[in-house]
């Protein structure tokens, strides 16, 4: 999915927003480099490929590979402290699968990306709701048959925070296919808060999954700049899960056996699926 028109101003303000909060010094010089990037930039590829080429500049600008290392543990830690109360809720439900898929899709709010501005208030208010929820687009019985009938399954992670809810799943999988191969997807380094392989395993994916980094620093899968290994275990993958906004945008048009499970937070990602805005996702590709 390629970057639309309607992206350019959010990718700016995002800028400005992750500027201020990493306390970057010269921040006119960073501008200058970020909007001499856009105005060469190949309108042919993603907004998540975009904001990993202009991470890269923030880094550089505070002399700090990873500005949101504290943020990421902090929700880690916050949400990992919560699981057992929702494991509790799954475990009592009529169809323990569909809230397993339901919570790992309302962690898709934790989001810290400062263009979302989520409240950590309003992530709390969608889990009491919990129940009340429902799924815009549900293909989660078609998901549960893939895994039972899947050998391997990679599984794309994307936000801290919303990774231990991710692990909720994983359980579940486990328990449907106790024989299916799980590879668990994070970025190769870090960009804003999304996950990378530390937050995997500090929350315990590894009890579940394999842990496998992309190789790469772009928000999302941008599947030409991961390393060779990654693609690999892309290709032998019988069922993809893809977690968020970011990983849709890179993967939606992919020929590939994927279900996308995400909040739609951004008009550009509504319109695109025919959704409206702030809408539980769990979609089969339609390719």
């Amino acid at each position: 999915m390629r970057i639309q028109d309607k992206c350019l101003p959010c990718v700016v303000n995002q800028v400005i927003k992750v500027a201020n909060i990493t306390g970057v010094d010269e921040k006119e010089e960073l501008l200058k480099e970020v909007f001499t990037y856009l105005s060469k930039m190949d309108f042919e590829i993603t907004t998540p490929e975009i904001i990993g080429e202009i991470f890269n500049m923030i880094k550089k600008h505070t002399n700090n590979q990873d500005p949101y290392k504290e943020t990421r543990n902090y929700y880690n830690t916050l949400f990992l402290k919560l699981l057992p109360k929702f494991e509790r809720e799954i475990e009592q439900a009529g169809n323990s699968f569909q809230l397993a898929v339901r919570y790992a899709i309302v962690g898709n709010i934790i989001d810290f990306n400062p263009i979302h501005n989520t409240l950590l208030e309003d992530i709390f208010d969608c889990f009491e709701k919990m129940e009340q929820l429902e799924l815009a687009i549900d293909n989660s019985k078609e998901l549960m048959e893939d895994i039972l009938n899947s050998k391997i399954l990679l599984y794309l992670g994307d936000n801290c925070g919303e990774i231990c809810m991710d692990k909720i799943l994983l359980k579940k999988i486990k328990e449907l296919n106790p024989n299916i191969k799980i590879l668990f997807g994070v970025r190769g380094k870090p960009v804003v808060n999304d996950s990378i392989a530390e937050d995997a395993y500090a929350v315990g994916i590894d009890e579940y999954a394999e842990v496998i980094d992309n190789g790469d620093g772009s928000l999302g899968t941008v599947l030409n700049r991961t390393s060779t290994e990654f693609r690999e275990a892309y290709e032998k993958a019988d069922i993809v899960i893809s977690k968020g906004q970011a990983n849709y945008e890179c993967l939606s048009e992919e020929n590939k056996n994927i279900y996308f499970l995400l909040m739609t937070k951004c008009d550009v990602i509504a319109n695109n699926i025919g959704v409206g805005k702030m809408k539980m996702i769990c979609m089969k590709n339609k390719v």
